[in-house]
């Protein structure tokens, strides 16, 4: 099994019901970004990060939880 976070990330968002300019206004990039973001297999650990803070979600588990299987 390999993770693809952005599609993980783009499934929460709209699980939440909010939208790609939400996410862009929240992390302060264009909303081309955070559609490349959706189509990356990995992202840098401070973008998770802020992704993570801004959808209180913790998308970090999603790799410790890999390791432990």
């Amino acid at each position: 099994m390999q993770i693809h976070i952005g599609h993980i990330i783009h499934d929460e968002l709209h699980r939440q019901g909010r939208t790609n300019q939400w996410l862009a206004d929240q992390l302060s990039v264009d909303r081309s970004t955070i559609q490349r973001l959706f189509n990356k297999p990995s992202i840098d650990t401070h973008l998770l990060y802020r992704v993570s803070k801004v959808l209180g979600t913790d998308f970090f588990a999603y790799y410790s939880n890999y390791l432990n299987m």
